[in-house]
Parts: structure tokens; C-alpha cells; sequence
């Protein structure tokens, strides 16, 4: 059976509590049931831009260190927008996996990353509509933010965690366990069990108590 790699991709904040990461994992799961693949590690970037280049995505840096270390060597993915939208970033990452001899199979799109002229076109056809339909969401939300400025009222985008009502008592927490030796895994695995919610999704993730503690700084 063949070992590989999930990686899953959320642009914004605002999508982490949706069913992005869910509908992700379960396509790259039924693929890899197909396929006869087992999944042997998953790696989630929380929002994180599709234009971002490697450095800025600490999950995807992540998994290129496991690659390297543990003999893995396929990594799949859902869409090849997950990779990334922006497409010098798509084909950059494409082809560094390539040149290091890393599989990558996009579910949906397996055809895709085929090397034959036809389907590199095809290819950075998608990537370039994916970067279109990026720039455009970009847009909209820009010139919503000015029409409510625009009525005299504020815009704001969603407070850092801690603002709200209660969560300075879960960061509190949070400080204790990392004080008592704990990973960050380990201690969205405590806040979990303790039955301590997140501001949006059903629970935490080693990455996301790890960026709030980082924000309010707290050494790892």
C-alpha cells in the first residue's frame, strides 16, 4: 500500500469554521480507499492566501520536511487551487516536488498534472481562472469595506483572539499547560477534552493554539 501525505488550504479566517477542511478530507480519503493509498499524515494551512509563497505556509513547510525525513513521497490534495491559486506560486511548487521525485495527485483532477504540453495548458489555464476569481473576490470585498466607510460606518475586520468575552481565560489556560510542558497539540488536545470551544469550528488544532500564543507572546 502506498503511504502519502493529505494537504488541506483555507484562504480566509472567516472559512475555518465552515466545512472546508471536511469536504477536503474526505475527497482525498475516498481517492485514497480507490487507489489503495493509505494517509499517514494530514497537514492544514489556516487561512492562508493561495498566493502565499512556501515560506509563509508553516503546514506546507511542515510537510516538506516529513518528506524528505520519513520516506513518504505523495502528497495529495484536493484541487490544485488548494495548492495554490496564484499561478507562478501553483507551477513553482509543482515543479520543485517533481524535481525532488515527490508525487502529487490532485483528486478531483488527477489528469492535470500530467507533463504533456496539452495538459500543462490546461493546467495553467485553471491556475490563471483560479488567480482571476481570487483577484475578483479580492475586489468585492475591498469595495464593500468603502461603501460601508462611505455611510460613516466602521469596517472592521474580526477582533484578535482574547477580545471577546471569555477567551482571556482559555489563553490563561492555554499558558498553564504550555508552562507544564506541553506541545501545542497536546494542549488543543487538553482544551478539547476539557470541553473548551474555539471561537469558530467544533475543535482546536495544535496550529491554532500555537499562533494565538505566538500573538500574545508566549515563548514556544
Amino acid at each position: 500500500m502506498t503511504k502519502a501525505f493529505a494537504y488541506l488550504r483555507v484562504s480566509g479566517k472567516s472559512q475555518l469554521g465552515g466545512d472546508g477542511f471536511t469536504r477536503q478530507l474526505q475527497a482525498i480519503r475516498d481517492y485514497a480507499k480507490a487507489h489503495d493509498i493509505r494517509i499517514v499524515q494530514v497537514f492544514r494551512d489556516e487561512g492562508v492566501s493561495g498566493s502565499k509563497d512556501l515560506a509563509n505556509r508553516p503546514a506546507f513547510v511542515e510537510m516538506m520536511t516529513a518528506l524528505y525525513s520519513n520516506g513518504t513521497k505523495l502528497v495529495l490534495i484536493e484541487r490544485l487551487d488548494r495548492l495554490a491559486r496564484d499561478l507562478m506560486v501553483q507551477e513553482t511548487i509543482i515543479g520543485d516536488l517533481r524535481k525532488h521525485d515527490f508525487g502529487l495527485v490532485s483528486v478531483h483532477e488527477p489528469d492535470l498534472l500530467q507533463d504533456d504540453p496539452s495538459r500543462k495548458l490546461m493546467r495553467q489555464v485553471f491556475g490563471a481562472i483560479a488567480e482571476y476569481e481570487k483577484t475578483m473576490i479580492v475586489l468585492k470585498l475591498r469595495g464593500a469595506r468603502e461603501r460601508v466607510r462611505a455611510r460613516g460606518e466602521t469596517c472592521e475586520g474580526a477582533k484578535p483572539f482574547g477580545k471577546l468575552a471569555g477567551e482571556s481565560a482559555v489563553i490563561a489556560r492555554m499558558c498553564a499547560l504550555r508552562a507544564d510542558g506541553l506541545g501545542f497539540d497536546r494542549i488543543a488536545a487538553k482544551l478539547n477534552a476539557e470541553g473548551i470551544s474555539p471561537r469558530r469550528g467544533r475543535q482546536w488544532w495544535g496550529l491554532t493554539v500555537n499562533k494565538i500564543l505566538r500573538a500574545n507572546a508566549v515563548s514556544r
